[in-house]
């Protein structure tokens, strides 16, 4: 833990160098590089900026603040790349987010959580209601997409408002599963209200100014760094041999989710699998039910259409992860076996995102 802490200080200070790089133009790639390093701490921070201030409300807000902010360095990273028009990003990003979550994370997890404990269990009621979750998002990911290829001459206004009516929906399903997992049946889904997995017992006391203030200072700190590594992305991914597909869909989301993949490994290893379960899917549920049509409704709003019509490869990866992830999560088990195949699963994607030949309609 304590190692883990003395990284996220030292990667701090590429945040300053990023702003210099900027600044005294060093070249896109120095911008890029340094400005993504600078955003894995601010990630980290955020995260334990919410926990703090969940001790001090209470689990219901607390896990309110959690659903929240759980997700809120790609939101904001993906909004600042869908003002600068790069719509095919934020669409590889959010692909990119929901994959990684489920077959980079959840396969460290169980690999490393079953070369400790050889077996481990998590609650399968939990896992088979998420798994059911994870297939809408897929559906309304996919029949935007299906009207598309299967319409002849379809407006692009037509498929904005169809994507934006998907988009309300699976708001309001985001909401029912937090009244659900907050609520109504909370003693299903009480996996550890401290993300350490160090239990409850914990009641330090919190200074609730401070960490609201660290909250406000973090985000406008990724607002800052996620303008130079959008800004520096195109000649940057050019300059370093990387398509934006490749970039979008296996680099940025590794970049943002950080500190969760971190966490999500850390309490595996301590034999909290519902919890790790919990970060790894939750994110990816969060990231389909509430990044996307938030997504979708702000381009809508601010006049840089976004719609959920994704391009079919993108659709494949998404789909290939949710199967196999819900296929080996059905059970309620796992063991390292099981985290080696979500990790092969995952290099195989990563690999055909690599060499896949970008054309305009992907990106």
């Amino acid at each position: 833990m304590l190692n883990k802490e003395k990284l996220f200080l030292v990667l701090l200070v590429f945040i300053p160098v990023s702003i210099a790089a900027n600044f005294w133009e060093w070249g896109e790639t120095t911008v890029f590089i340094t400005a993504a390093l600078g955003i894995v701490p601010l990630a980290a921070y955020m995260g334990t900026a919410t926990e703090e201030i969940a001790v001090v409300t209470g689990p219901n807000i607390g896990g309110l603040l959690n659903a929240t902010f759980g997700n809120a360095t790609e939101l904001i990273l993906a909004f600042i790349a869908l003002k600068a028009g790069l719509v095919g990003v934020v669409k590889a990003t959010i692909t990119g987010s929901i994959v990684s979550n489920l077959l980079l994370v959840m396969g460290f997890s169980m690999l490393l959580g079953g070369l400790r404990f050889k077996e481990q269990q998590f609650q399968p009621t939990v896992a088979r209601l998420n798994a059911s979750t994870m297939n809408l998002a897929v559906i309304a990911l996919l029949l935007p997409t299906a009207v598309e290829y299967t319409s002849s001459g379809i407006e692009e206004m037509t498929l904005q408002n169809l994507s934006v009516a998907v988009a309300v929906i699976l708001i309001m399903v985001y909401i029912l599963t937090l009244l659900f997992s907050m609520k109504t049946h909370s003693y299903l889904c009480d996996v550890g209200d401290i993300e350490s997995g160090e239990g409850g017992e914990d009641k330090h006391k919190v200074n609730l100014s401070f960490w609201v203030f660290i909250l406000l200072l973090v985000t406008l700190a990724v607002a800052i760094e996620s303008e130079l590594l959008v800004g520096s992305l195109e000649v940057a991914t050019s300059d370093l041999g990387l398509s934006a597909l490749f970039t979008g869909v296996i680099l940025l989301p590794i970049i943002g989710n950080a500190a969760e993949h971190a966490t999500a490994v850390t309490v595996a290893m301590k034999d909290k699998m519902d919890l790790s379960v919990s970060v790894a899917v939750g994110s990816s549920m969060q990231i389909a039910l509430f990044v996307a049509p938030v997504l979708v409704i702000a381009g809508w709003i601010i006049g840089q259409p976004m719609d959920l019509n994704f391009h079919p490869f993108e659709l494949v990866a998404v789909t290939v992860a949710v199967l196999i992830a819900n296929s080996i999560s059905s059970d309620g088990e796992s063991n390292w076996l099981e985290g080696s195949l979500l990790l092969a699963t995952y290099a195989v994607l990563a690999l055909a995102f690599f060499f896949h030949p970008v054309t305009e309609g992907i990106i």
